[in-house]
């Protein structure tokens, strides 16, 4: 069935609307007619509706039932990604979300390569978060996960330690994720590095702000494998996988 995402005013009570762009892909590319169902999400809850109208500006829906959304796991993790090179950011975000991230911050860590200014940034983000909608879209999420600003490395030192746990994945080791990670934790940040990896005053500055140093094993990954393979591993470990 296919699936919307729309905001909390679009939404009243046993009647719906999409609009815009999704609106005209539900007319136009579709071809759905007056009758069929469909999805839309809002706020973590998935809304089973029938379509009663169909426009390029918008299209208006009965909502037939209410349900909260079965594509989100018990887990929220925020992934903290030293900025890549390249497009490799894109990759990650969009792979991040289907694994079951609820947000993705870029760091700017000492030994990034990649240091997008301000402005040249705003407009990546755009298109970041446009990769998350459509991911979010394909894989049946209930909520369309956040790409935010980027960070300094000393303020995601401080965001790992207001998380439940915080991880910092370092290259030289670390304690198992299998050793680290709950069934219960329903609250995770996880910090991986850019290509040149961190460097140690960063990690012991993690530490020093609760967060706990993890390895992923006695192979290097490259920095857009890492951070899929923890997200994996940790969906797995609390029973979302």
């Amino acid at each position: 069935m296919p699936r919307f995402f729309v905001n909390k005013e679009d939404i009243n009570g046993d009647s719906a609307v999409v609009r815009g762009a999704d609106a005209v892909h539900i007319g136009r590319s579709l071809r759905m007619r007056l009758g069929d169902e469909l999805t839309v999400c809002c706020e973590g809850k998935d809304y089973t509706c029938r379509l009663d109208s169909v426009s390029d500006e918008q299209c208006g829906l009965a909502v037939l039932s209410v349900s909260e959304g079965s594509g989100e796991p018990t887990v929220r993790v925020t992934l903290y990604q030293a900025v890549p090179k390249s497009d490799k950011l894109e990759l990650i975000v969009q792979k991040a979300v289907e694994l079951g991230a609820a947000e993705i911050v870029p760091v700017l860590t000492s030994r990034c390569v990649s240091r997008p200014d301000e402005k040249s940034y705003r407009k990546k983000r755009e298109r970041l978060n446009k990769i998350a909608l459509e991911a979010a879209k394909q894989c049946g999420r209930s909520i369309v996960p956040t790409v935010g600003d980027i960070i300094s490395a000393e303020e995601c030192a401080k965001r790992l330690g207001e998380h439940e746990l915080g991880l910092i994945c370092y290259e030289k080791g670390g304690a198992p994720l299998s050793e680290t990670v709950g069934r219960e934790c329903r609250d995770i940040g996880i910090f991986i590095g850019s290509e040149g990896g961190f460097d140690e005053a960063e990690v012991d500055k993690c530490r020093a702000e609760g967060a706990k140093v993890i390895g992923m094993g006695p192979r290097i990954m490259r920095c857009e494998t890492a951070p899929l393979a923890a997200i994996a591993v940790v969906m797995s470990l609390t029973g979302n996988i």
